[in-house]
């Protein structure tokens, strides 16, 4: 499939997007999230590439996506709140030893919500959504999970 193609496809209505089961859109969601991070990063400072590494790990991981969904309580939509709550809710769900299970299904949801929103077409809105998540992470701070 080229790019090309992939633009006619998108974006989906929200009735096709939520065909999708909750593990797939974050599947989706956790590589639309990262490119946000790795482009926010970028556009902050031009940093070596080993600590821009080092940023968007630290940002992409489950205690820190748990704490931006946290952060999202009351900001959104009864629609988006229930994405959230269907990707948290999710079953299947493999938390790795690096995360806590309560940390893991919160980032989860985070996710789903990121992966739904992309496939609406909803740019602006995952745009506004991550300006109210967004924090810098200094370089030199340990980020303990």
């Amino acid at each position: 499939m080229s790019i090309d193609t992939l633009e006619t496809q998108l974006p989906l209505s929200p009735a096709e997007a939520k065909q999708y089961s909750p593990l797939t859109l974050a599947f989706l969601g956790d590589s639309v999230y990262e490119v946000m991070v790795r482009e926010t990063l970028l556009r902050e400072a031009n940093r070596p590439a080993r600590a821009l590494h080092a940023l968007a790990v630290a940002h992409v991981r489950a205690a820190y996506q748990a704490q931006a969904a946290a952060k999202l309580s009351g900001q959104l939509s009864e629609e988006e709140a229930d994405i959230l709550r269907r990707g948290r809710n999710a079953n299947g769900i493999n938390v790795p030893r690096s995360a806590t299970p309560a940390d893991y299904r919160a980032a989860t949801g985070f996710e789903c919500l990121f992966g739904y929103l992309y496939l609406c077409g909803k740019t602006e809105r995952l745009r506004e959504i991550f300006a109210l998540i967004w924090q810098e992470i200094p370089q030199n701070q340990e980020f303990s999970e």
